[in-house]
């Protein structure tokens, strides 16, 4: 997908589920790695996570569409946009809008390490300093199970 079929899909959910013109920018973004969109306050452009789109179904990516969506419509009326304000929950489950990302947004871990006494794993994207740290569970040493190229 192309920044102007998105920009030309955001425009037409817009007029269609809120019945008010998108009057900015959506573009991919491809900086954004655990979320499937942001509403930027400064220019009210909306950035889309172009790798989870690559990887959802059309479904889930009107979801997230339609959850930027509700942030730019609220800012604009002046009410809450914010994610815990009532007026922000209230259209987004008016609108059918995706209240979290996508669980495809996880990248795989780089390491896991597993307990040499109870066996319980602990994916890990970062190294642990298993002579410093042990077992969560039941207090055991950990070991690197395997770690990924690159």
């Amino acid at each position: 997908m192309t920044n102007q079929e998105l920009q030309t899909w955001v425009e037409r959910v817009s007029l269609a589920d809120f019945h008010r013109p998108f009057l900015h920018r959506a573009t991919f973004n491809a900086r954004l790695r655990t979320t499937g969109g942001r509403f930027n306050l400064r220019d009210e452009n909306l950035d889309f996570n172009p790798s989870m789109f690559a990887t959802i179904t059309a479904a889930q990516q009107l979801g997230i569409i339609r959850h930027e969506l509700v942030h730019y419509h609220l800012y604009r009326a002046h009410r809450g946009y914010k994610h815990r304000d009532a007026d922000f929950k209230h259209l987004l489950a008016a609108v059918g809008g995706s209240r979290y990302a996508p669980s495809g947004a996880r990248r795989e871990p780089r390491y896991v390490y597993v307990c040499t006494q109870c066996g319980q794993q602990y994916p890990r994207q970062r190294r642990i300093n298993v002579r410093r740290f042990g077992c969560g569970r039941c207090g055991g040493r950990l070991k690197l199970l395997s770690q990924a190229a690159g």
